[in-house]
């Protein structure tokens, strides 16, 4: 199969029992932000090559340039959601040597760079196959492979195609990556502190952060207005917060602040 359009009702090696043929909604999570022109024209590609599916806006503020972080992220963000096509964009080394990968990890698809961004997911999955993604489009551009290889070959998936691909072995360069990331990888808009730290790890115990030590909660109404805390949060993670309050301002917390557990 040649590169640069064809695509098969097959795939070289994949198994395609966890897709649909006209169905799949179509997961976007970027570090594009919301304010920049990428995302839209990303669903532009999407809208136009799969009209069929829908196209949910997941995460649109991952950690910039920062897959690392980004990949503890991930797996907490697909919980529980229907299978689909997952397209996950934080590729500082775009227009490099770097291979654009294919995983089929459970239910899911997802496409992304070889950088690391999907080892987690990976990793949590029962089932995981690893492909290279050999097609290419007429136009691509150096600096834009969201566009111009991973949205259209995601609406190919979405359409039940499978865009030319060849199985490999799990990527290596992310092998050492810790199961779980006992660092804020995430801060939403009320300053909740989101760690890449499963709340299995901790228990029932407390953890140390930005020189405070925090008791675990079951919800924010556990405590009076001003403490500060950790609780699992609906994704199944550690996330640190304040009652009526900012976690971030208040405990000056940032994107790769550490977390200390210290037991019960």
């Amino acid at each position: 199969m040649a590169a640069g359009g064809g695509v098969s009702r097959l795939a070289t090696g994949a198994n395609l029992t966890a897709m649909t043929s006209t169905s799949l909604p179509i997961y976007l999570c970027t570090d594009f932000g919301a304010t920049a022109p990428y995302l839209g024209q990303m669903e532009a590609v999407l809208a136009a090559m799969a009209p069929q599916s829908a196209r949910i806006r997941m995460h649109n503020e991952l950690p910039r340039f920062d897959p690392r972080r980004a990949a503890y992220l991930l797996p907490a963000i697909a919980l529980d959601t229907p299978p689909g096509i997952w397209l996950a964009i934080v590729d500082p080394g775009v227009g490099s040597a770097r291979r654009p990968l294919l995983l089929n990890a459970d239910d899911n698809w997802w496409l992304g760079p070889d950088n690391g961004l999907l080892e987690i997911v990976a990793r949590r999955a029962a089932r995981a196959e690893w492909f290279e993604l050999l097609w290419r489009p007429e136009r691509l551009s150096a600096s834009f492979h969201g566009r111009d290889l991973f949205a259209p070959a995601a609406a190919m998936l979405a359409r039940g195609e499978m865009p030319q691909n060849q199985p490999i072995a799990p990527p290596a360069q992310a092998a050492d990556w810790p199961d779980d990331l006992a660092e804020i990888v995430d801060l939403d808009s009320y300053g909740n502190a989101i760690s890449g730290l499963r709340a299995s790890c901790v228990g029932e115990g407390t953890i140390l952060v930005a020189g405070e030590r925090l008791p675990r909660a079951r919800t924010f109404n556990d405590l009076p207005p001003g403490s500060a805390f950790w609780y699992e949060n609906s994704l199944g993670v550690v996330e640190i917060a304040v009652n009526c309050g900012s976690a971030a301002a208040t405990l000056h917390l940032g994107i790769g602040s550490a977390i200390g557990i210290s037991g019960g």
